[in-house]
Formats: C-alpha cells, structure tokens, sequence
C-alpha cells in the first residue's frame, strides 16, 4: 500500500495522483461522520466499474480500511482510497463537490475522460449525485 500526502488546498490534479478541493474534502468529512465512519480508519473509495450508458462509470462508497494494493491520498484527516485499476483511469482527476441550484454532488474533473455522459446518477451516501460516464457516447440509462 502507498501512502501519498496531497496538498489539500491544491485545486489542480497532480501528474501522478488524484486531487481532492477543499469543497469536497469538506463534504467527504462531513458525510463519515453522518455515517459513523472513523477517519483514523476508514475512507472514501474512488474508482470505476464496467457498465453505464458510456461504457465505465465511477463508483464512490466508503470503505473501512484500504486494501493492499490500495493507493491512498491524504488530505488533512480525509483519506481516499484508488484500486490499482481504477487508477489508470483516475489519475490525474480532481473531485470537486458542487452545491448550487441545478446541480448537488461530486463531480470528477477527469483529463482521461473523452466524452461524458450527461447521466447523473444517485449514491447510496446522504443521497450526493454523482458524474456517471468516462468515455463513450451516451444512450438512455
């Protein structure tokens, strides 16, 4: 497991990692504690799964621990949990949380990302949205 320290106040995605704004790291933190999660422990999980109307969509959930292979970003007291095969298609990205009048949730600013989709898909957490498609062209979900 690699352990990388982020700037939390760093609004651009590194070359090689994943960034997370304050607005999002914000939200993340108050979502694990609506969910009883511990920092010291826990963490959100961000990677991509096969499906959605683009081919890939992302995938974000909380988790207990990392996993072995896991890469990990530190942002204060908020970690973020990558799959070593998510990562190849997250790096670079930043997380960015959004609260205005036509949109509510996460959005994945991806510079791998070709095409979105304009799907907006619920999670399972506090009812955030989240940016569904990768790549690909969009059909009914």
């Amino acid at each position: 497991m690699s352990t990388i320290t982020e700037n939390p106040a760093q609004a651009t995605a590194p070359a090689k990692g994943i960034a997370v704004t304050d607005k999002a790291v914000a939200r993340i933190r108050s979502a694990m504690e609506k969910e009883g999660i511990s920092p010291a422990e826990g963490g959100l999980r961000v990677g991509v799964q096969g499906g959605g109307c683009s081919g890939l969509s992302y995938n974000i959930r909380f988790d207990s621990q990392p996993r072995e292979r896991d890469r990990v970003f530190q942002y204060g007291d908020v970690r973020v949990f990558v799959d070593p095969k998510s990562f190849i298609y997250l790096h670079g990205m930043t997380l960015d949380y959004e609260d205005t009048l036509m949109h509510q949730g996460f959005v994945f600013k991806n510079p791998n990302s070709q095409k979105s989709c304009g799907c907006v898909r619920r999670s399972p957490h506090n009812g955030v949205s989240i940016e569904s498609g990768l790549s690909g062209s969009c059909s009914p979900c």
